[in-house]
């Protein structure tokens, strides 16, 4: 156990076990399997360092070594991960002083990421080939999402009483957990709590599939397990059917975000909407589109000046 360590053990030994005492059952399950990821690198990269001869030099060293195959943001992760136990252990005596003071973060160069994501023809033609039955099915799960920008695990875990007709919104206050044996699990951050505004199609359409249905039972889950995969499936059978460019449930949500962008709507409102933790979560993720904006600016800026002479 941790008080009964010693600073002649190894830190990838005392690692486990801080990530044993302090993480397991107090965060989420794919929060903690990144801090059991970071344990595997332990292993790997510094399996028989000691406490005692964790240094600023060979923390360095060892954040330089992980730094050689992953990016720079990951590699931050990935010492965000361990500060917490290096600097208990400092407390502890363990170590002599604090390693991660002063230190320089590397990383790969990151590779282009462009999302994927319709535009307003392309996703104007899945939705009018979607097979709206009048019973709840797979594709009223993507005409939902793609109204809404929800998560994948949040549209799963929408219960009849989320719904709010007369007010023509919709409450997303928890996740599904499809990753594991299912069951309602907290959302991802505090701003994921949101209510969203759904138009008056979609109210009249939800309002007659939703009768009779139990009030806090989840609307599209019919069994625990419930895999990403078989959604994306049906998705993508859509997309080749109506030759549009094939993309994933994730991907209904950036059109929906992009598609906001593009109207003209606030990277404020859209970040609200979407359940961001911070507008710069949603101008990162977006910043293609919002480099295009401003370009379209910049010219209506230019011709509204060369109307004025």
């Amino acid at each position: 156990m941790l008080n009964e360590a010693k600073s002649t053990d190894l830190f990838c030994d005392y690692y486990a076990q801080w990530v044993h005492v302090y993480k397991e059952g107090a965060i989420r399950k794919v929060t903690l399997d990144k801090y059991l990821m970071t344990q595997s690198w332990l292993a790997k990269l510094i399996p028989n360092l000691k406490l005692c001869d964790m240094t600023r030099i060979s923390y360095q060293q060892l954040l330089n070594d992980y730094a050689l195959t992953h990016e720079r943001q990951t590699t931050m992760d990935f010492h965000h991960q361990l500060k917490g136990a290096i600097l208990d252990a400092v407390d502890e005596g363990l170590i002599d002083r604090d390693p991660t003071r002063k230190v320089i973060i590397k990383g790969k160069q990151p590779s282009e990421k462009k999302i994927k994501y319709l535009n307003q023809f392309e996703l104007h033609t899945l939705l009018v080939g979607l097979d709206l039955r009048k019973e709840i099915n797979w594709d009223w799960f993507i005409l939902l999402v793609a109204k809404t920008g929800m998560r994948f695990s949040e549209a799963l875990a929408l219960t009849p009483k989320d719904f709010d007709f007369s007010h023509q919104t919709l409450s997303i206050s928890k996740t599904w957990n499809y990753k594991g044996d299912g069951g309602f699990l907290p959302t991802k951050n505090k701003s994921s709590v949101r209510k969203i505004k759904i138009d008056w199609q979609t109210v009249v359409q939800f309002s007659e599939l939703l009768k009779g249905m139990p009030e806090d039972k989840p609307i599209f889950v019919q069994e625990n397990v419930v895999y990403n995969s078989t959604v994306n499936s049906i998705l993508e059978r859509h997309c080749k059917k109506a030759k549009i460019p094939t993309i994933s449930v994730h991907g209904l949500r950036h059109t929906h975000a992009s598609l906001l962008l593009f109207a003209g709507v606030s990277v404020g409102s859209v970040a609200r909407r979407l359940g961001h933790a911070s507008m710069t979560t949603t101008q990162k993720t977006y910043l293609h589109i919002i480099h295009e904006l401003e370009n379209q600016d910049v010219d209506l800026v230019m011709r509204s000046l060369s109307s004025l002479s």
